[in-house]
């Protein structure tokens, strides 16, 4: 079976009536038909295992390398996109998603074209079809936020060059690769042929959404067993279930989903605690009934001890975050690993860039069967900025600037967050 679209055959079974405001009338692009058409990144379900070990060891050598003394940028990434322009169409407005992909591709030194909502309006003054193809033969790849997946699904069926998905209501496969890259990271292994993030567990508690269920996909294909608490009436739809499954079925460690009510059962034994907004865009009209829903469903410490996680569990949330979701004590506290995690989103552009459209989606998984040591936190000072001003030492961050509106002192994060 191909690589490439192994969720397919489920996804398309999924019944809308079954399914709150996910659009899931198209599938995600079909394999393709010809030998030359190109690879797009649609969730981490386009991956196998090996595949998406090897996005994020890429994405971490190449932070290691550019946030090194010389700054210098991998020879691998120097121009590869010299001369081309990257597309990127975005339905939903964003701050880490559009900085981090603007970013990735001028490192390459390419040319990103922002096309917001107000500049191109996918499939309404015009065909999806109509948009793909004409996207297609001015650019060298599109990076699609969109609201309904067959929105990108429908992008990619038709395109003739890459498209990347930086988020559609069933997936945000980018967000998973930076989210992987900050676990390998606080969990350092030497493994030369995984992550060795193998037997670690994760616990969400919240809704469910698309950061979720890619989530829970790349987490099963590399061993990590996810504990999901959600309220009754906001649980995954079955049929996204049997997406999970079978992208577990595919890893010869799969890691387990378990599906609870209680947040205090998901959090037990837990290594990492994960929640993300409980009201989507588009889902302001649920505000009120939503947290009257989800109360109970903050992640404190308080929550963290009553329900048993390990003693050295860390906190993750992909943002933006409300005060609802997570207490002040956790977010900006010791074990809040959100700042890294949002860095991390632009490393993990440039790894799925480089690979679906520098190298035509040809992932090289061989490349790091050297028994290397992978992924120990940098030790170098970090770099400040002439507006900026801060240091390293030992793991912990210290703030020497008056420019910075916060502080966190932390094992686990790697710089802190400023104001202008």
């Amino acid at each position: 079976m191909s690589p490439m679209r192994p969720a397919i055959a489920a996804l398309r079974s999924l019944p809308r009536s079954q399914c709150r405001r996910y659009s899931l009338s198209s599938s995600p692009a079909a394999p393709p038909t010809s030998p030359f058409a190109p690879r797009h990144l649609l969730s981490i379900a386009d991956l196998t295992p090996a595949e998406f070990t090897t996005l994020v060891r890429n994405a971490h050598q190449h932070k290691t390398a550019i946030k090194s003394g010389t700054g210098e940028i991998p020879h691998s990434l120097r121009g590869a996109l010299a001369g081309k322009t990257v597309a990127m169409t975005f339905s939903k407005r964003s701050t880490r998603t559009r900085v981090s992909t603007e970013g990735a591709i001028a490192t390459m030194g390419g040319t990103p074209m922002f096309l917001g909502k107000d500049d191109i309006q996918l499939g309404v003054n015009e065909s999806l079809y109509d948009t793909a193809l004409v996207l297609s033969s001015m650019t060298a790849a599109i990076v699609a936020r969109v609201g309904p997946h067959s929105d990108v699904a429908d992008l990619a069926k038709h395109s003739t060059v890459p498209v990347i998905n930086a988020l559609s209501d069933l997936y945000h496969p980018l967000q998973i690769i930076a989210d992987f890259l900050t676990m390998a990271e606080i969990h350092p292994s030497s493994s030369s042929t995984s992550l060795g993030l193998e037997g670690l567990k994760i616990a969400w508690v919240g809704d469910a959404n698309n950061v979720l269920y890619d989530l829970a996909i790349g987490a099963t294909k590399l061993g990590v067993d996810i504990s999901v608490a959600t309220p009754s009436g906001y649980e995954m739809p079955k049929e996204m279930i049997e997406v999970i499954n079978h992208a577990a079925s595919t890893s010869p460690r799969a890691g387990k989903l378990v599906e609870t009510r209680v947040p205090e059962e998901a959090v037990k034994n837990a290594d990492i605690l994960v929640t993300d907004t409980w009201v989507s865009m588009g889902q302001e009209e649920e505000t009120a009934k939503r947290l009257k829903a989800f109360e109970g469903f903050q992640i404190t410490s308080e929550l963290a001890q009553r329900g048993g996680a390990k003693d050295s569990w860390s906190f993750m949330h992909c943002l933006p975050r409300h005060p609802e979701e997570v207490s002040d004590e956790v977010f900006y506290g010791p074990r809040s690993v959100v700042f890294r995690e949002a860095e991390n989103r632009l490393w993990a552009a440039i790894s799925a860039i480089e690979a679906f459209v520098v190298n035509k989606g040809k992932i090289d998984i061989a490349a790091f069967d050297d028994g290397h040591e992978f992924l120990r936190e940098p030790d170098f000072a970090l770099q400040a900025g002439p507006d900026l001003g801060f240091c390293e030492d030992g793991g912990r961050v210290r703030r020497v600037d008056s420019g910075c509106v916060g502080e966190v002192e932390s094992d686990h994060v790697a710089c802190l967050y400023w104001g202008s």
